[in-house]
């Protein structure tokens, strides 16, 4: 914009700068070529470049490579920056220190740019118009350098008397490397360091570390602990006044002014250039500055959310990461999981990255899990004194051994490695969800269900659920919900049963549920839909825990009695059995989505003032003893699992939360639960869902790891891809999908020829069908 006359007020002197290097990844450099190639060509004649990311954990590096990134000093950066300039006629003006905006609105600019940083004084000033919220990370962090020369995008996990230090470091130059150092907030005052200064921190950093450093220092610069805050802005621009000038000045906010992105998945430069490169744009686009400053936030708004989204995850799995979760996973799966976590890089794109990578997970995934598979690990050039991990033993830990004869078959992924549950085999780990389809007469299934479970069952999923199928006639969600409670029930699930067992090699459950208060309503698809039934198209009363109606607008239910309590206990028990009489494999017991047992535990529809209600304890009591009820009437050698609503997504804390929902798992483990099924919502329409790939994942990892108990992990696993991500990962032990299966019922035998496995045979009749490589 050669016409504008533009102004930099900057508080610091020229060569002032806080942290050290600046990283960014190839996706970002080609936007800075395209926005100013003259900047780009200086910037990137200081790059340090690398490809590869470098885990240490426990005595191993795990090397990845394939991963294009390319990093300069801070300082460097800024004067880059200055010298462009510089030549193009902007004016510079250091060591001006701002006590308020209105001190520029003064000078007769027509827009002011605040990228004044995470602790803006104009998004604080301009507040109630930007409305930011800010939220704090949990664990401590602090910026430092090293002299210790790297190559790679570094990870260390250091285990201390105090807990787990974790390091986030990248090289900047030949002999400088950024340093950031993380830990939980009880390892951070268990060391010592609350009272730290400077000095402390490095001495303490230094010998914590000193093994990896190999004498070389690590260096401050403002080296403080602190938490950090991801900061959103409900509006990125606002207008100041002059004192005693009747003007106004718009004033936008970039960077980190407006939007922060934990460090762990880029950089706030990176994220500051962009939104630069976007309001020129705007600008050029837009003589009027209000519409382009719209423009400009336009553009930038779903972006920079999907950013602090990714980020947001990926600062959680650090701070679990702290807090000692993934301690117990083997070196090959933490770095997996690691780079996994912000779900912006799946098992497929890195496969794609690095192959070898992901054959030596394949391999350590089957060793661990039944697959006696063979695997030779390629030698890596790891940094350090350290041991580089050359193969896997049975037990999943290191071997320096070299495979004795022929080389076997790579290892398969994830997804295709069988699960033993109890004296039941899975083929493999994909799971289709049960779907509610609305379509039975009376509580008897039909040729709908048979098509819909048979033609699942023949396209290869390991574990084909049945929809959520009611105890008795009041426990139905509408007049078409598949019951478990009548004669005709059982022959006509044992005719469905029959066909998947004679016709496919899946295995067959069913999910025994009852809806309390969310019963007698129409079907999804009706014109009322989501209505109570009315008297007259034949509502029955509903029950719950309290007289609590799930929407305002809806009859609220009968509270159950002793009585009650006792008859729907029986009447789960009866249903265990009549799923034995049909022949299903499996059994899962519905606790989730608020329904009658997930009702019991939510304290948002749960009030209950006796044995049943309050506490967690009570709450749980009547659910946990309807499960005993249901393991006792369930042949002992045959798997029960229990989709588990992990969380009610309410804005204010309350509801179930996911640390309850570990100690209801932790109970349901004791008394003979084979897996939970982790789902989310469904308590009440105000809970506050927050969407997404993936999104369900974390609460299936939490339970987990934390209760001790195998899981399925639901929530948007949109295919293969995602299913071996979480898998291989370690954060599930099967994955759990319903539309995907709605979109592609052979979802399974098309990922095996995807994959290149053979044994997941097409169904004969079928076998002309089948996908090949050979006709594309």
């Amino acid at each position: 914009m050669p016409d504008a006359e533009v102004t930099v007020v900057e508080r610091n002197r020229a060569d002032d700068t806080y942290g050290f290097g600046v990283v960014f990844s190839d996706e970002t450099l080609g936007a800075f070529r395209g926005a100013d190639e003259p900047s780009y060509r200086e910037i990137a004649a200081r790059f340090r470049r690398w490809d590869a990311i470098d885990t240490f954990y426990r005595g191993t590096c795990t090397v990845s490579r394939g991963h294009g990134f390319a990093a300069l000093s801070r300082r460097a950066l800024l004067a880059v920056l200055q010298e462009r300039c510089r030549d193009l006629g902007v004016t510079l003006v250091f060591e001006r220190d701002l006590a308020s905006l209105s001190a520029l609105a003064g000078d007769g600019y027509d827009l002011i740019v605040a990228a004044d940083g995470v602790n803006s004084l104009a998004r604080r000033e301009l507040a109630t118009t930007v409305e930011p919220r800010i939220e704090h990370g949990r664990t401590r962090f602090c910026w430092l350098g090293t002299t210790r020369p790297l190559d790679a995008f570094t990870f260390l996990f250091q285990e201390s008397d105090a807990g787990l230090f974790q390091v986030h470091a990248y090289p900047y130059d030949a002999s400088m490397a950024t340093w950031i150092v993380e830990c939980a907030e009880a390892t951070w005052r268990a060391a010592g360091l609350v009272d730290a200064d400077e000095a402390a921190t490095v001495a303490h950093c230094e010998s914590l570390f000193g093994a990896f450093l190999q004498g070389h220092a690590l260096i401050a610069n403002r080296s403080i602990w602190r938490t950090f805050p991801t900061v959103a802005c409900a509006k990125w621009n606002a207008e100041v006044t002059a004192p005693g000038a009747p003007a106004v000045t718009p004033v936008v906010l970039l960077g980190d002014a407006a939007h922060t992105a934990h460090f762990s998945i880029g950089s706030g430069t990176k994220l500051a250039m962009e939104d630069a490169i976007a309001l020129v744009s705007a600008l050029r686009d837009h003589s009027h500055i209000p519409t382009a400053l719209a423009a400009y936030e336009d553009s930038r708004r779903v972006e920079v959310a999907k950013l602090q989204k990714a980020a947001k995850t990926s600062r959680e799995w650090f701070e679990c990461c702290a807090a000692g979760r993934y301690l117990g996973q083997h070196p090959l799966q933490l770095t997996f999981n690691m780079m996994t976590r912000s779900k912006r890089i799946t098992y497929d794109n890195l496969a794609e990255r690095d192959p070898a990578l992901i054959a030596a997970v394949d391999s350590f995934y089957s060793h661990t899990n039944g697959a006696p598979v063979e695997h030779e690990w390629s030698d890596s050039d790891c940094l350090g004194p350290r041991t580089v991990i050359s193969r896997v033993n049975d037990d999943g830990s290191p071997s320096d051994s070299a495979p004795k004869g022929e080389a076997a078959a790579a290892a398969p992924p994830p997804m295709f490695v069988p699960l033993r549950v109890r004296s039941l085999e899975l083929p493999n780990r994909i799971v289709v969800s049960p779907m509610c389809q609305y379509s039975a007469a009376d509580g008897t299934v039909n040729d709908w269900h048979l098509v819909h479970l048979g033609s699942r069952a023949l396209g290869g999923a390991g574990l084909v659920i049945a929809e959520m199928t009611d105890v008795e006639p009041e426990g139905r969600i509408t007049l078409g919900c598949a019951g478990m409670y009548a004669p005709e029930h059982v022959a006509a699930w044992r005719h469905i049963v029959e066909f998947v067992h004679t016709r496919s090699p899946a295995k067959i459950g069913v999910q025994i549920a009852h809806a309390g208060r969310k019963g007698s309503t129409h079907h999804p698809w009706e014109g009322d839909a989501d209505l109570p039934l009315t008297a007259a198209e034949g509502a029955w009363q509903t029950i719950g825990p309290s007289p609590l109606p799930f929407k305002p607008d809806w009859p609220p239910p009968r509270e159950m009695t002793a009585a009650d309590l006792d008859r729907v206990r029986d009447a789960f028990a009866r249903a265990a059995a009549s799923a034995d009489e049909a022949g299903f494999d499996w059994l899962e017991l519905h606790m989730a989505h608020g329904y009658l047992l997930s009702s019991f535990l939510s304290p948002l529809s749960n009030e209950r003032r006796d044995d049943f209600g309050g506490s967690l304890e009570n709450r749980m009591r009547w659910p946990l003893s309807v499960f005993v009820a249901v393991r006792d009437a369930w042949p002992a050698h045959r798997p029960i699992s229990v989709r588990l609503t992990a969380s009610d997504w309410m804005p204010d804390g309350s509801g179930m939360t996911p640390d309850e929902a570990v100690v209801v798992a932790r109970e349901l483990r004791r008394l003979g639960c084979d897996l939970v099924d982790v789902s989310s919502g469904g308590n009440s329409p105000l809970s506050q869902v927050e969407y997404g790939r993936m999104y369900q994942v974390p609460f299936a990892d939490q339970i987990r790891q934390e209760a001790g108990i195998p899981v399925m992990a639901v929530g948007a696993l949109l295919g293969a891809d995602h299913a071996n991500t979480v898998l291989a990962a370690g954060r599930a032990d099967l994955a759990v999908m319903a539309r995907p299966h709605l979109a592609d019922p052979y979802l399974t035998v098309h990922a095996a020829a995807r994959y290149e496995r053979p044994e997941y045979a097409w169904p004969g009749q079928y076998w002309r069908g089948r996908p090949r490589k050979d006709i594309g």
